[in-house]
């Protein structure tokens, strides 16, 4: 089923609605125009333009390198695209976490140049002041707590956190502390899954799981991994919903088979 184009675009406050009477929220990722058409179209509630793009799109090992300026031209590609979902950009490693100024410019660079309507930045107290300044400028912010990938070389692993007493006692005073603040939702990634139920009921906010179990308000998965064009990574978490790796690759290899043996183009495909 395809989407309308006179169909209602979500808000932050329509994902709000949705928690409270108890409908789940879909969420993706995406990062070219493309995509972000095919993943609007068939109906999802949310697109993250993450800095997974770091990783997907651009090679790198990790999240780190991938920079503002290279969000803000991902971000606008997708926003093109989308008629019906909410657009949210994760803000990267190091445009944020130095001071609060840095993380308003940050912010506001990304809304005015991609056309974004939200902005996702991770971490709890520990950046409370940048959260709350970006908010002060009218701007919605995502919170994202748990395995914060920005933080992978503090952790050395990408392995389940908040598994210790303390760890998770602390993940859900820094939900709370977002809700506070005013966030408008939280993901939560790889924690364990009663930790996520107890979060997602502490806190009126939607909850965004991704490895974090079926209790939270949402899933979000990173849409080259469950389309299976990514076929290195194999988390527990992922279910893969196609094999395109096989579908595109076929695709390539028949092509250069024919324009090889001439029978591309034909008579028909030329003028």
């Amino acid at each position: 089923m395809s989407v309308h184009s006179d169909v209602k675009r979500i808000t932050t406050h329509i994902l709000q609605e949705m928690k409270n009477r108890g409908e789940k929220i879909s969420c993706l990722t995406a990062y070219d125009y493309s995509m972000a058409r095919i993943v609007d179209a068939a109906g999802i509630d949310l697109i993250l333009v993450g800095d997974s793009a770091s990783n997907v799109m651009a090679g790198h090992e990790t999240t780190l390198p991938i920079t503002l300026d290279q969000m803000i031209y991902h971000a606008s590609s997708v926003v093109k695209a989308v008629k019906r979902a909410l657009v949210v950009v994760d803000i990267p490693f190091g445009s944020y976490q130095g001071n609060s100024s840095e993380a308003l410019r940050s912010c506001i660079r990304v809304m005015k140049e991609s056309g974004a309507h939200a902005v996702k930045m991770e971490g709890g107290t520990e950046i409370k002041e940048s959260i709350v300044r970006v908010l002060s400028a009218g701007i919605p912010v995502m919170g994202h707590l748990g395995l914060t990938p920005q933080s992978i070389y503090k952790f050395g692993t990408y392995t389940v956190r908040a598994k210790e007493e303390q760890e998770a006692q602390k993940l859900l005073e820094d939900a709370k502390m977002l809700e506070a603040c005013g966030a408008f939702g939280v993901v939560l990634e790889k924690i364990p899954a009663s930790l996520t139920k107890l979060v997602s009921e502490s806190i009126s906010i939607p909850t965004i799981g991704i490895g974090a179990g079926s209790d939270a308000d949402g899933q979000i998965l990173v849409v080259h991994d469950m389309l299976g064009i990514n076929k290195e990574f194999k988390p527990r978490f992922l279910r893969r919903y196609a094999d395109l790796h096989t579908i595109m690759q076929d695709a390539v290899e028949n092509y250069v088979k024919d324009v090889k043996a001439v029978d591309f183009p034909s008579v028909n495909e030329s003028y």
